[in-house]
């Protein structure tokens, strides 16, 4: 008989049954508990809940660990392209290397975007919020393949896949080009993926350009670092709007929403403005340190330490370390915000406070220092993010199709006015 667990409420003993997923995380499976007792749990956002059960992430905070498809962070990043690692995400396996060919051949072929859709970006003002215009352009895709509506046309999902993958870097360095002024670049199917984003982000076209390769290096571990995170907010909000039967365009143009707030994907663009806070107030790194010791008093938060999830060093931050340290070595950057952040880097790691409570560097504190190196603006710090999650956004959606997952439907505790009579308005 499998492992049950027993609920006692209102003297009555209720049995739920529980499962083990591959990695011995444990469960409850509570998906009869309101028809078998009336009650439902009250979860605030769904810290213990699991909403479905995936083959794709596997996360273990306690000790550190992030996996993607059974293989470890540290070894991907190291040794893969982001297009592989999209490509295992999406499809579960690493592929050879003529699936690989075909993958980026059929991605190279979508780059290019619709002319008409230039027509509705040069309608937003220039100081538009880029994810903003990511998560409106996006959308806007279903109009321009409305065969994404049509859920009995599976063999086009690839398709809508590959324009996705191949169009949101285009899309991207749209604004960040109109905000200076210049004309876009089209994209270089000759050039790898990360490199052809940074020549559509950083080439004019009255000089040459050549993309340094250490710099299309940090960008491809980055993406891979940021490529899926379990249920996180934006993957689960993909998710939900999914469950809908909501197309894939609609489904992650809701997830780079959820991705734009402060507390999930703008975290790294907080890291950046507070450390010009920290300069524009002298730089006193030592006494920050000290207010972030007293936060209770001072106020101050020290952003892109510690994280959520991982209460040990996230693994992502050391592999991100490395190439923030290359990148910096690179170009010789002087500048006196990432002057600041070593010093903050440098007290972390030795300071006791720190090290007691697990406050080491995350990989937000790393992505905004190497974004900033790469002359790429604060605003754009979380699209940066959005093209990296994009394939375990895709992933997370397709899974959810596949297994046929019901629509979501989240319960509540209403805790508003019982039953009353409406007053006439002349006697209110």
């Amino acid at each position: 008989m499998a492992n049950v667990a027993e609920l006692h409420v209102d003297g009555q003993s209720y049995q739920f049954p529980t499962l083990e997923g591959s990695e011995h995380e444990k469960a409850i499976d509570i998906s009869n508990l309101r028809d078998q007792t009336g009650f439902i749990t009250l979860d605030k956002g769904y810290k213990n809940t699991g909403a479905t059960q995936s083959g794709i992430t596997f996360l273990d905070g306690e000790e550190g660990i992030l996996r993607y498809r059974g293989y470890a962070i540290e070894e991907l990043a190291e040794k893969a392209s982001f297009l592989e690692v999209a490509y295992l995400l999406i499809y579960g396996e690493l592929p050879t290397q003529d699936q690989l060919t075909k993958f980026e051949a059929s991605i190279r072929r979508h780059t290019m975007v619709n002319e008409d859709m230039r027509k509705i970006f040069e309608g937003f003002p220039v100081n538009a919020h880029p994810m903003g215009v990511l998560s409106s352009l996006v959308s806007a895709m279903s109009a321009f393949y409305p065969d994404s509506y049509n859920d009995k046309l599976p063999d086009q999902t690839d398709l809508h896949i590959v324009r996705l993958l191949a169009k949101l870097p285009t899309i991207a360095t749209w604004s960040y080009k109109k905000s200076q002024g210049h004309p876009v670049n089209y994209p270089k199917n000759s050039l790898d993926y990360c490199s052809n984003f940074l020549h559509m982000m950083f080439a004019l076209p009255v000089e040459e350009y050549t993309v340094d390769p250490v710099v299309a290096e940090a960008l491809n571990v980055l993406l891979i670092l940021h490529a899926d995170h379990e249920q996180n907010c934006s993957t689960s909000t993909v998710r939900l709007v999914g469950s809908s039967r909501a197309n894939l365009y609609s489904s992650i143009s809701a997830g780079i929403n959820a991705l734009w707030g402060p507390l999930h994907g703008g975290a790294n663009q907080e890291v950046i403005e507070m450390l010009e806070d920290i300069r524009n107030d002298g730089g006193d790194v030592a006494k920050y340190i000290e207010m972030a010791k007293n936060a209770k008093q001072t106020g101050f938060r020290l952003f892109g330490f510690g994280h959520r999830v991982y209460k040990n060093f996230d693994p992502r931050a050391k592999i991100i370390k490395k190439a923030a340290d290359d990148v910096l070595n690179k170009l010789g950057v002087n500048d006196p915000v990432l002057e600041i952040a070593k010093g903050l880097e440098e007290a972390a790691l030795n300071d006791e406070y720190f090290i007691q409570r697990k406050l080491y560097p995350n990989v937000d504190f790393y992505s905004g220092i190497i974004y900033r190196a790469l002359g790429i603006p604060t605003n754009m710090f979380t699209v940066m993010f959005a093209i990296g999650r994009l394939p375990g956004w895709i992933a997370q959606w397709k899974e959810m199709r596949e297994t046929k997952d019901p629509i979501g439907r989240p319960r509540q505790v209403y805790t508003g006015s019982p039953l009353r009579s409406f007053v006439p308005i002349t006697e209110r």
